[in-house]
């Protein structure tokens, strides 16, 4: 079956997963993580993509970004990954790829998903075991959501924004969400729908923006395409 091309629309959030290939380490030490983040936050400016939540892990990295233009999030990430490969190629003696082909992206519904999105990156670490809350992370965005540093990276989302009307109510209302988690089921939408291409939300959600795009945005429904003939017997 051939690869539907990736879903993009200017002005909604999208998760975005790359992963190294083979599940191989994409970070090997300290300035591979720190030259991804400058990478990510140039690009993001340059190309007009606001990224609401990150992290890099050791062998794959996360975003949740708005992008401005449908070109926007491909250029950004056409530009980060070819310009990490030469630097991480030529920094560790390597040729060859790093990436597990194209990466993969989902575009989501805000009020349903977006902020257990951002819970979902930022917890990345917290669920592999290598830190126990996800402010200990240095690669992420949840310090910066919680007010302990500045990001250059994040651009907050107007949902961030609405958790309190001051930054010490949001940073409460954020730390109690990452403190509750997310519910399995919701962890498994956001997982499946990113690696699959389709748009998450609810029905009315993605039948308006199927008005928008093109390209199919959910699973066809098993069966008989509609219209064609039964065979008989």
């Amino acid at each position: 079956m051939a690869r539907l091309p990736r879903l993009t629309v200017p002005g909604y959030p999208h998760h975005i997963i790359q992963r190294g290939n083979n599940r191989q380490a994409i970070f090997l030490d300290e300035q591979d993580f720190t030259a991804m983040h400058a990478l990510l936050a140039e690009s993001a400016r340059k190309f007009g993509v606001a990224v609401h939540a990150y992290v890099l892990m050791d062998n794959h990295f996360h975003l949740l970004a708005t992008p401005t233009t449908t070109e926007a999030l491909p250029l950004m990430m056409q530009a980060v990954g070819r310009s990490y490969v030469r630097s991480f190629n030529h920094r560790h003696g390597r040729t060859g790829t790093l990436w597990e082909g194209r990466y993969r992206a989902t575009l989501i519904q805000s009020e349903r998903y977006l902020l257990a999105c951002m819970a979902y990156i930022d917890l990345n670490p917290v669920r592999a075991g290598m830190v126990a809350q996800a402010q200990d992370w240095p690669w992420s965005g949840a310090a910066c959501a919680l007010g302990l540093r500045q990001d250059a990276l994040i651009t907050p989302h107007m949902l961030y924004w609405a958790l309190g009307n001051t930054p010490f109510a949001r940073e409460a209302a954020y730390a109690a969400l990452l403190d509750t988690g997310i519910a399995t089921a919701q962890q498994t939408a956001l997982t499946d729908a990113t690696l699959h291409g389709w748009a998450l939300g609810d029905a009315q959600f993605v039948d308006e923006l199927q008005k928008k795009s093109a390209r199919r945005l959910r699973p066809a429904r098993p069966g008989r395409p509609v219209g064609t003939p039964k065979k008989s017997d």
